[in-house]
């Protein structure tokens, strides 16, 4: 893993390091950072879990925001390689498990945490030639960019504390609408969102709160 460039980046205080097999971590997803760490405060005890991890940046700034252990989870072996590069660098190994494997069978059924996050590819299959720049992996969501957000709702679902929330991150409020509301028929209630920049194919995008049946 050591003979492709490798980069860095700070990213709420901490030191990010990744190379062009995954996702670039943008600057403006600190927010989902944050947000998380707020909830935290009132939040249930327990451990965070992250989905998508990717280079793991959201989810070691809200660990460490928080004070939180935190459980990792994604498909890709690089990605879980730089996740657990990024939690030794940050000295947050200790409280950082990461998992390589599917959504559907990286958590153990008694699992419970306080809070999810989650920010999954959402690009539609037939646009991802836009992003070159980009793992396919890390932005194809399948023909209408949605599958893997709905399969994180999913996931997360007997899995959070009473009144535990997953914050997911999206590309713009359409997308939100819909994933809102097939959570929706399985008991999930939107509790706000936030966001930064314009949305798909620009700097920024959306974090929806949805908050656990």
């Amino acid at each position: 893993m050591d003979m492709i460039e490798r980069h860095s980046l700070r990213f709420a205080g901490l030191t990010i390091e990744h190379d062009r097999r995954v996702l670039e971590p943008r600057p403006w997803t600190e927010l989902q950072s944050r947000w998380a760490a707020e909830l935290l405060e009132d939040a249930p005890d327990g451990p965070l879990l992250e989905l998508c991890s990717g280079a793991g940046h959201i989810g070691l700034a809200a660990a460490s925001l928080s004070g939180r252990p935190i459980v990792c989870v994604d498909l890709d072996p690089v990605a879980c390689y730089f996740t657990r590069l990024n939690a030794d660098g940050a000295d947050l190994g200790h409280r950082v498990e990461v998992r390589e494997g599917s959504l559907e069978t990286s958590l153990a059924d008694d699992e419970v945490f306080a809070l999810a996050i989650a920010d999954p590819p959402w690009v539609v299959t037939t646009e991802v030639t836009r992003f070159p720049d980009d793992p396919i992996l890390a932005i194809d969501g399948g023909p209408g960019g949605l599958d893997v957000a709905h399969a994180c709702v999913r996931a997360c679902q007997g899995h959070l504390e009473p009144g535990g929330s997953l914050l997911l991150q999206l590309g713009d409020d359409d997308q939100v609408d819909q994933v809102a509301a097939t959570a929706a028929e399985a008991g999930w209630q939107e509790q706000g969102r936030r966001h930064a920049g314009a949305g798909i194919g620009t700097s920024g995008g959306v974090v929806v709160r949805l908050l656990h049946p």
